[in-house]
């Protein structure tokens, strides 16, 4: 089978920001965080230890390692959040993602990084949930892009990564027909 590299990076396309982000947009992608971790749950669970080291694409992480980056990179979004929500444009920390997943704890089973994903986005969807529309516009400052960023976007970044993550588990267990 031969498939385009862009597509096995980007399932669901490059992320966009809109030109206007809308309430129903952000309510949208409110509901997409909270239900990730039911979804990637639902996606892993029945997974052998073989598949789950199965990378998703060729030179890309497994599915083990993109378990536990998803629960490192939403755990810094959250943090980001409520820095954001609690200071005056705060300068976030960058990390390099790719050094991460070669830390020993992405050997781990997938289930503390599971766990982690789940008591994680129950406490962001709640923050979300209770923020009031202006909150939405609030920043922080990422150094590495040189620009502040609204929690709206970051809202509507977030939920494209959660699908953009999901996808890569889906399409490979579609491919390798498991």
């Amino acid at each position: 089978m031969n498939i385009d590299i862009e597509f096995l990076k980007y399932p669901i396309g490059r992320f966009q920001k809109p030109e206007t982000i809308t309430l129903d947009l952000i309510q949208d992608a409110i509901a997409t965080i909270k239900s990730f971790p039911a979804n990637i749950f639902t996606a892993v669970n029945l997974l052998t230890i073989a598949q789950l080291d199965t990378p998703y694409r060729p030179g890309g992480w497994t599915i083990r390692q993109l378990v536990h980056h998803c629960a490192d990179s939403h755990m810094n979004a959250f943090i980001r959040f409520k820095l954001a929500l609690t200071e005056e444009n705060p300068t976030i920390k960058p990390y390099e993602e790719a050094l991460w997943a070669m830390l020993a704890d992405y050997e781990l089973p997938i289930e503390p990084s599971l766990t982690i994903i789940k008591a994680m986005h129950l406490k962001w969807g709640l923050v979300l949930d209770t923020m009031r529309t202006e909150d939405f516009s609030k920043t922080y400052f990422h150094p590495e892009k040189k620009y502040s960023q609204e929690l709206a976007e970051i809202t509507l970044m977030y939920a494209w990564h959660s699908q953009h993550h999901l996808a890569h588990v889906q399409h490979l267990v579609l491919r390798e027909k498991w």
